[in-house]
Parts: structure tokens; C-alpha cells; sequence
């Protein structure tokens, strides 16, 4: 008999350990797992969050930053408030969010992008990883636009064949370029994080 998809969220470690700490979704294990690993985030620094709803990986980013730090976290969804996090609902792939963040910012850089954006599934695995490499794309534009210099960023991708391409064209602007796969990714998932870090800006 296949399990209702309540009954195996309800059987899920990530999913009541999310529940218990006050995270609002086991995705927040996630980044925590990354952070933990590459220490891709640093108390004191300013970092955007794309694909930000329901809001998890901001209050793990938050916690981490601290009171000297800034996140501000992107998306088509509202969230709710969360202290310490300036939120922009709006479209990650429009020039008037980028307007938008630049009007927060001034004349400030970002330390860290973190994007967990995911297209709509369509169960066409080709699709799918077509969709997840164009918001990737999309997220590496706001890396390029807003990164400071030695700046790190972290990008959901789903598995196929535009990968390795997309790696090659972040180690021409980052010192490491990694693939990882966190334990709280579901055995199921195709999906896979990219670690680059320490950004370095180029002359195109």
C-alpha cells in the first residue's frame, strides 16, 4: 500500500526535526548541512536568499549572520516576517527586482548569494532540467551583478546534460566550483547544490 504523502512528511527526520526547532520547512536542514561543510556564510554578512519562500533557509541565514549581518531573501510568494530579513515579493527574473534590491543595498555588495529556486514540475526530466538551468542562469546574473569581490554562491540545480557546461562558466568567475548533495535531499530528488566560492570579478 503506497503511503499518502501526509504519512511519509509525518515519518520524514528532516520534516519533524523542522517542526521541533521552529524552521518552516525541512528544505532548512539543507543549508544548514552546506553551511556546515563550506562554510559558505559568515557572521557579519550581508546575503541574499532567491527562491526565499516559505522562509527557511533566511532564518537558517539569519541565525547565522547574526545582528551585524543582513538577509534579504526574493520571491513570487510572500512570507511571512521574519526578524532581521528584508523580504522583496517579486520576480527573480525581471530587471525591476534587481532595481529593487539595488535600492536596499546603495552602494553595498553582497558576501553571499544562496539560490534554492525550482522551476514548476512537469515530470519531463529534460524539461524540468532545462527550467532549473535557466533560473541557475538567472541567479549567476544576480552573482555577477551584486557579489562582492571573494564572494561565495550557492545554486540548486537539477542533474542533466547543460551541468557540466554551466560549472565550467562559474570557474571562470570563482576560485572552487563543487557539487554537493545534502542529506536532506530526498533520495528521489535529481536535484544537486553547486558551491562556488571566493568570486572573482572579470572583464567581459
Amino acid at each position: 500500500m503506497v503511503r499518502s504523502w501526509k504519512e511519509e512528511r509525518k515519518r520524514d527526520i528532516f520534516y519533524r526535526e523542522a517542526k521541533k526547532r521552529g524552521y518552516r520547512a525541512r528544505s532548512a536542514f539543507k543549508l544548514i548541512d552546506i553551511q556546515k561543510r563550506f562554510k559558505v556564510i559568515r557572521k557579519g554578512d550581508i546575503v541574499l536568499d532567491l527562491g526565499a519562500a516559505p522562509g527557511s533557509w533566511c532564518q537558517v541565514t539569519s541565525e547565522i549572520v547574526g545582528s551585524r549581518g543582513k538577509v534579504i531573501g526574493i520571491d513570487l510568494v510572500n512570507i511571512k516576517p521574519i526578524d532581521g530579513v528584508t523580504f522583496i515579493r517579486g520576480d527573480v527574473t525581471e530587471e525591476a527586482t534587481k532595481d529593487r534590491l539595488r535600492k536596499i543595498l546603495g552602494e553595498k555588495k553582497i558576501d553571499v548569494v544562496l539560490s534554492d529556486l525550482s522551476p514548476k514540475l512537469s515530470g519531463v526530466k529534460t524539461l524540468d532540467h532545462a527550467r532549473s538551468m535557466w533560473l541557475a542562469e538567472c541567479a549567476f546574473g544576480y552573482a555577477k551583478d551584486f557579489l562582492k569581490e571573494g564572494g561565495n554562491f550557492v545554486c540548486k540545480v537539477f542533474e542533466g546534460e547543460d551541468l557540466d557546461k554551466f560549472k565550467r562558466n562559474l570557474r571562470s568567475f570563482f576560485s572552487t566550483v563543487k557539487c554537493y548533495n545534502p542529506r536532506a535531499s530526498r533520495k528521489y530528488s535529481s536535484e544537486i547544490y553547486i558551491i562556488a566560492k571566493t568570486f572573482k570579478q572579470k572583464n567581459i
